[in-house]
């Protein structure tokens, strides 16, 4: 049975320095709500392993999604917008199976890490809109061996 990936873009993040404390703007909040009731309702994402990067916007996206899915959520550190997405992918490797697993990063981690799983190459990867998830299917989280299941943005969920 394949094992499920879902990656997401924390939501849209206002100016600031340093980058890691960052918060979400208004709409930023709004956005990963509206992925946070998408989300909720969906019955196949039972015993969800939620899991954000330790910068400040991740960590607040991820815990607006804990809350709707009542879920608690971890920190990883290996998934900062300056990490590689190989490193990501070892990982990966190393999790036992069985449990469908969601990470909430950043540029260009995201979109890299989504191309290296699906396509084997992290260049042109795809591109993430602020709160966008995409959806993976794997037997086994190595370069090139996951499918793209679905690519959804706050703004399809309306």
């Amino acid at each position: 049975m394949a094992e499920r990936l879902l990656v997401m873009r924390h939501g849209e993040a206002g100016p600031g320095s340093p980058d890691a404390e960052r918060e979400l703007t208004p709409r930023g909040l709004q956005q990963v709500r509206r992925v946070a009731q998408w989300l909720s309702r969906r019955d196949d994402l039972a015993c969800l392993r939620l899991l954000a990067s330790p910068y400040r916007r991740a960590r607040q996206s991820a815990a607006v999604l804990g809350e709707s899915l009542g879920v608690e959520v971890e920190t990883l550190s290996i998934i900062t917008p300056d990490d590689s997405p190989h490193a990501v992918a070892d990982w990966l490797l190393e999790l036992p199976q069985g449990r469908p697993l969601m990470l909430v990063s950043h540029m260009p981690l995201v979109g890299a890490l989504a191309g290296v799983l699906v396509e084997g190459r992290e260049d042109g990867g795809l591109g993430f809109p602020t709160a966008a998830v995409a959806e993976l299917e794997a037997d086994v989280w190595a370069a090139g061996c996951a499918r793209l299941a679905r690519f959804v943005t706050p703004a399809e969920l309306d």
